[in-house]
């Protein structure tokens, strides 16, 4: 009977080589794949993707400055090192629906932060100074905005603004889902935003 130790050693370098080929083809495919994925440039990635709204300044699409969605007011204010944080008017109820704004603004609206149910829910916007999470702005008019967060936007009527518009991003997908919302005027241009939690950044009329 012949020796069987040759063919047995055949079938192992075989079975070698095979093994070696499979590991350098999936290196090449992770190679491959990395590659692809760092030439895609910001902006550029696939329709489906997830876009998520960078912060700017201040302003982010999980809270302001120190503030995070889901803080009390009590947090709030220890937190906030601005001008102290005050109620635009008497607050009777701490759960209702109220706003508190930094001390020596000319208007609450400026920068006004909703809690309800004792929880910071949303802040509101109607100063020219302050920007956006993603660049936007009050005076922008809609092609200024639209061109900087592309089709993230979906512009629908404004309840009382006869042909005026808002422009509302999708929730960003975060711990604790939020929106961005633009109001815009006849004219087309942004007159007021706010980032906040559902349901109460779609409150077209604050906490009235």
């Amino acid at each position: 009977m012949r020796p069987i130790r040759p063919a047995i050693a055949t079938l192992a370098l075989v079975a070698a080589l095979a093994a070696c080929n499979a590991e350098r083809t999936a290196d090449a495919g992770v190679e491959a794949a990395t590659d692809a994925i760092e030439a895609i440039e910001p902006g550029t990635e696939p329709p489906g993707a997830a876009a998520a709204i960078p912060p700017s300044g201040d302003s982010r699409m999980d809270g302001y400055a120190a503030l995070d969605f889901g803080m009390s007011a009590e947090e709030a204010r220890a937190d906030w090192s601005g001008n102290p944080l005050e109620p635009a008017g008497p607050v009777e109820d701490p759960e209702a629906c109220h706003h508190l704004s930094p001390a020596g603004q000319s208007t609450p609206a400026q920068l006004a932060f909703m809690f309800e149910n004792d929880l910071f829910v949303r802040y509101s916007v109607e100063s020219t100074e302050i920007t956006a999470p993603g660049g936007g702005r009050v005076g922008m008019n809609q092609a200024a905005v639209e061109g900087l967060y592309g089709k993230r936007l979906k512009a629908m009527p404004h309840k009382y603004v006869e042909g005026g518009k808002v422009l509302v991003s999708p929730e960003d997908g975060g711990a604790l889902p939020s929106q961005l919302i633009f109001e815009l005027d006849a004219a087309g241009r942004v007159t007021s935003w706010r980032v906040g939690l559902a349901p109460q950044v779609g409150y077209v009329e604050g906490c009235s």
